[in-house]
């Protein structure tokens, strides 16, 4: 049988649902780096699993290991892929951090490294980002100059909000929410709110001169807290395994992914407004025009209205979403096979992709925003 039709039977069969989601669970785990839980009796399996990951990792370090692996990567990968990023569809700039750090990558492909942070986010408007590395955090401007720097332990999830003119940055610190200055100044511990999950918060957009955040509880509560009069302007029912949150551009709508369903909240008062039975979303995005853009599983989803609609469907998992500025690009990662994949969601259909990104930026980086 030949690779290309080996490709094709692999990637036409179907996949368990139940086990896709098992094998994110024990991916997600072992990414975390969690303090190693006392196990059941029954080890050996997971000892098995573990004596295949080192003899793969050590066979990769070979010349024929280092084969194998791009081999795997070409079978799972989108093919035609580009060999490097040239440049993006579409006008704006492109933030990405990860253990490589923080790089700004312009429309016509050239990079700037912004430094060793491990995260990072646009401030309003891209004039500024927010980065950092485990515990220190700093504001900084595109070409890497930085402004300020604020130090605390486990620093996690740093967002920027507000007017050009005033803003305020949110963080997380263990399960402990944070909201400070644009300027760096008046950082707020603000231990009197709910403790907070590991899902980054939310900033509603600028449709007030009002700073007010969404978060996600340690109660699976979505939490709305105006940071201007230091209260909480409503808290949501309880919604089991959040994972992702975003409000909508005007506003009018917050959006939260569970495992089994997405729920939209009215802005205004924390009831929902529509529940839909839609499992397994791991990311979520506004449009500038209101679309919201689902990734579920191996899946790229648009959701207009209660109907979800699938824009692409890729040979392996993906991860990470963002839109480009304009609305007519989403991009999502191909980590298994080392791409990027560009998908149009207005104005055509096509799919672009890009290989070799661990070489491009010496690790493979998280999806930051892509920004005017």
């Amino acid at each position: 049988m030949s690779e290309r039709s080996l490709k094709r039977l692999l990637t036409s069969t179907p996949v368990d649902p139940e086990a896709e989601e098992r094998a994110l669970a024990v991916v997600s785990a072992a990414f975390a780096e969690r303090e190693p839980v006392p196990r059941r009796p029954r080890v050996r399996a997971g000892l098995v699993l573990a004596a295949a990951a080192v003899a793969v990792a050590a066979a990769a370090a070979s010349p024929t290991g280092r084969a194998i692996v791009n081999a795997v990567r070409r079978s799972i990968g989108i093919e035609h892929a580009a060999p490097a990023l040239f440049r993006l569809p579409a006008p704006g700039r492109l933030l990405v951090a990860g253990q490589s750090g923080a790089w700004v990558i312009s429309t016509d492909g050239s990079k700037r490294h912004l430094g060793d942070y491990v995260q990072a986010s646009w401030s309003p408007h891209a004039i500024y980002v927010v980065a950092a590395d485990v515990n220190d955090l700093a504001a900084l401007e595109p070409n890497g100059r930085v402004h300020w720097k604020l130090s605390r332990p486990e620093i996690g999830f740093p967002r920027w909000g507000g007017t050009r003119a005033d803003t305020r940055i949110a963080y997380l610190t263990r399960s402990r929410l944070h909201v400070v200055a644009g300027d760096g100044t008046r950082d707020v511990d603000a231990a009197g709110l709910p403790a907070a999950a590991a899902v980054a918060p939310a900033w509603r957009p600028t449709v007030s001169d009002r700073h007010v955040l969404a978060y996600v509880t340690v109660r699976d509560r979505v939490v709305v807290f105006d940071s201007d009069r230091g209260g909480v302007s409503w808290a949501s029912d309880a919604y089991a395994q959040p994972r992702a949150l975003a409000w909508s551009p005007d506003g009018s709508r917050v959006a939260l992914a569970t495992r089994t369903k997405i729920v939209l909240l009215d802005g205004s008062t924390g009831r929902p407004s529509a529940v839909l039975r839609i499992d397994r979303v791991r990311a979520l995005a506004f449009a500038s025009d209101g679309r919201l853009a689902l990734l579920r599983g191996r899946s790229l989803l648009l959701l207009r209205g209660a109907t979800p609609r699938t824009l692409f469907v890729a040979p392996g998992a993906i991860a990470g979403l963002t839109w480009s500025p304009d609305g007519r690009w989403l991009l999502t990662e191909l980590p298994g096979a080392d791409q990027w994949i560009f998908v149009q969601a207005r104005g055509g259909h096509r799919v672009l992709a890009v290989s070799h990104i661990t070489s491009q930026f010496g690790a493979f980086p998280v999806l930051s925003g892509w920004a005017p």
